[in-house]
């Protein structure tokens, strides 16, 4: 059974808007089976555009029953219901935020009638509810009221049952309130990393990195990210196609390899933080760091030449680290070497390394 709604709103800050109108349609994939719609009073001024836009405006509210006179007629109508909106995400999100207000959780499965469109009916030019009924030959009346643009999705979503021939599509684009399927791919994810010490980076679904992260035990780090529930880690979550990492062996190289990349990738969802420039010089403007390696017996080697950091890797052999050629081959070059000065200096104020070689 659908719950299939439109909602119109006052506008204004995000989670600070009102409703002033709802229309729901309960849909038993055949036919509508029962209707819900009314006027709301807000109890709050609309923005001067959406009065442009819908017609609504306060005076027609003024006598109109404020939210919590329809909330229990809305979880009545929508009970054992998956709700369907054009862009779901809007209309579950003002509605959840209205029963917050009184105290009551409002948790319903959902499917976005937005994305179904995009997988079942390609290559169009858009995808707005005007646009796509438009082209689709929907009637729509009264664009931009609640009941119209309502009963245009029950006729889209009718059309989107009949195209998606092996009832596969629609089934797993289902939006559990319980998040049991972002659950269970995050729960991959995490397994798909180890407990060690280093760098991880987060893909998207075309492999780019969209978030840095790093820690003592990666895996446990994943695992906090995906337990988060701040704006910023839910787009993570969402986003989050594939993990991979790097084992770093020590925090000295944690850092390095963590800033370093931060610089060099630019991920979308990690906060950037503007640094100060950097003129400190070593004390010594020759030497080598060594420090604990990935694995036993191999060491970690960061080469300074003339008070400049030369570049960074992993030695197993002693004959490696005491024949200077031989080590610059073995290193990877640092291209930014005024950010890998702050942050080698910055640990050696402050830390122990296993063993510095004065050149």
């Amino acid at each position: 059974m659908y719950a299939i709604l439109d909602i119109e709103t006052t506008g204004g800050k995000f989670n600070e808007e009102g409703i002033t109108e709802i229309a729901i349609y309960k849909f038993d994939g055949h036919s509508v089976v029962d209707q819900f719609i009314s006027l709301v009073n807000p109890e709050k001024e609309i923005q001067k555009f959406v009065v442009k836009l819908t017609g609504i405006n306060n005076n027609m509210l003024r006598n109109a029953p404020k939210f919590y006179e329809v909330a229990k007629r809305i979880v009545e109508i929508t009970k054992d219901c998956t709700l369907v909106a054009h862009n779901t995400s809007f209309d579950y999100r003002i509605l959840s935020t209205e029963f917050e207000r009184l105290g009551y959780d409002f948790n319903r499965n959902t499917l976005c009638t937005v994305e179904l469109s995009q997988a079942l009916i390609l290559d169009q030019p858009s995808y707005s509810l005007g646009k796509l009924t438009k082209s689709l030959g929907i009637p729509m009346t009264d664009r931009h009221r609640a009941s119209g643009d309502a009963l245009a999705t029950v006729q889209l979503f009718k059309l989107l049952l009949e195209k998606d021939i092996n009832k596969t599509i629609i089934q797993s684009s289902v939006k559990y309130y319980d998040r049991r399927i972002e659950k269970d791919k995050h729960q991959k994810l995490i397994d798909s990393t180890s407990k060690v010490m280093g760098v991880f980076y987060v893909h998207d679904s075309e492999g780019k990195v969209i978030f840095i992260g790093r820690g003592k035990n990666i895996k446990a780090e994943v695992n906090k990210l995906f337990l988060k529930d701040t704006k910023r880690s839910i787009k993570i979550q969402d986003r989050a196609n594939s993990i991979s990492f790097e084992k770093s062996g020590n925090e000295l190289f944690t850092r390095l390899k963590y800033y370093i990349e931060l610089e060099t990738l630019s991920p979308k969802y990690n906060f950037k933080k503007k640094r100060k420039p950097f003129h400190q010089n070593f004390n010594n403007d020759n030497f080598i760091i060594i420090d604990k390696g990935r694995e036993i017996e191999e060491h970690a080697v960061i080469l300074i030449e003339n008070n400049e950091v030369f570049g960074y890797g992993y030695t197993n052999l002693a004959y490696q680290e005491n024949k200077l050629d031989i080590l610059k081959t073995v290193l990877t070059p640092l291209e930014n070497k005024e950010l890998s000065k702050a942050i080698i200096k910055n640990y050696l104020n402050k830390n122990k390394v296993q063993k510095i070689i004065r050149l």
